[in-house]
């Protein structure tokens, strides 16, 4: 009889351990469907292929060449806000867009978010694909090496932007 706190102490820890897995598995199953433009319906896609493009556990995030230099487009999970920029390469394989005087840089590591030079947020990849320090592209690009001059001064469209698109809603509270 000794045994049976053990035991009841045993399936406690199971059952906890596999409210974990399931709570923590979503992850790894929740990386959106993609190719070699970004997301599928999301605004995180490009019209040709991107340079590079990620989801982190609140936003996604693809660096599109387009024929004017860099854009950078944006969405956040949560309400499927979306935010499209012109970018600029900073190099190193990192990428700058700014609005409103707050910073967006995305690297092979991390999406961060800048204001006076400050870091507000670095959010890590969740699902990344593009060029990283030790290995080459997912994708069908590779990272330009040319630099464009940032153009942040100048004012994205004006016009309103569609509901979020189907890989753009959800989230929860994260």
């Amino acid at each position: 009889m000794s045994s049976l706190p053990i035991r009841a102490a045993g399936v406690a820890a199971a059952a906890a351990c596999s409210a974990l897995l399931v709570i923590a598995l979503p992850h790894a199953w929740a990386a959106p469907a993609f190719d070699s433009q970004g997301y599928v319906d999301s605004t995180a896609r490009c019209s040709d292929a991107a340079v590079l493009f990620g989801s982190t556990d609140t936003s996604r995030v693809a660096i599109c060449k387009t024929s004017s230099g860099y854009e950078y487009r944006g969405v956040r999970v949560r309400d499927g806000a979306k935010l499209i920029l012109s970018a600029s390469s900073a190099g190193g394989g990192s990428y700058t867009a700014v609005n409103d005087g707050i910073t967006y840089t995305v690297s092979s590591s991390s999406l961060a978010v800048s204001s006076s030079g400050s870091v507000v947020r670095k959010e890590s990849w969740v699902d990344f694909h593009g060029p990283t320090s030790s290995q080459s592209s997912t994708t069908s690009s590779s990272v330009p090496t040319t630099s464009v001059a940032p153009t942040s001064t100048t004012p994205t469209s004006t016009t309103p932007l569609g509901p979020p698109l189907p890989a753009e809603v959800g989230g929860g509270g994260r």
